[in-house]
Parts: C-alpha cells; structure tokens; sequence
C-alpha cells in the first residue's frame, strides 16, 4: 500500500494494538508522513548522551553539573542540535559503562 492510502487511524490502532499501549504522538507522526514531511533524526550522539546520564540516574541540571556544562548545551545535545566534542564523547562512552564514575566527579 502506498504511505498516501494509508488510513491513518486504522495503522495507528494497529501499531498500538502491537505496542501494547496508547502512543499520543503517533496519529501527528503518521499524518506528518503521510503529507512527505520529513521525520525525527536520531543521532548516535544523541543516544550516548541520554543514555550517560539516565544509567547515572541524574536530572540534566545535576548531569550537566557533574561534567561542567551548561544545562543548555547538554539539552542541544540530547535533542540532537549540536553534537557534543570529542573529549565529551570519551567521557560520555566511559559513564555508559561505568555510571559510578559520575559520582567520583561531584568530588573531582
């Protein structure tokens, strides 16, 4: 079927039959690709980051504080508007498999 036949409310009720749950934003989503719009990038860096600072349990005001960043840039880079540096994204990759290590730079 072509995404321009597509019954919105038919694939939605579909995919959240098999999701097992409600998903709000999904019908926007379908309609958005429907009409060619082009969707949500997720960047590699992107993951990384939300995922440093969920396995370290913060909030990103407390995250960003623990690796000496604004609170701003460290949402940009979760939202995927800028990419974090190099050196960031060693120190990001090493909480992933070592979250403790975000409560030894409260101290640093």
């Amino acid at each position: 079927m072509s995404i321009k036949k597509m019954n919105i409310d038919a694939v939605a009720k579909a995919i959240e039959v098999d999701a097992g749950e409600s998903l709000p934003d999904l019908r926007q989503a379908l309609k958005e690709a429907k009409a060619g719009a082009a969707g949500r990038v997720t960047t590699a860096e992107q993951i990384l980051v939300r995922l440093a600072r969920e396995k370290s349990g913060l909030t990103q005001t407390v995250f960003a504080e623990r690796i000496d960043t604004p609170v701003a840039t460290l949402r940009d880079w979760e939202q995927g508007r800028f990419a974090p540096p190099g050196g960031v994204l060693c120190l990001l990759r090493l909480i992933v498999k070592h979250p403790e290590l975000s409560n030894e730079l409260a101290t640093a």
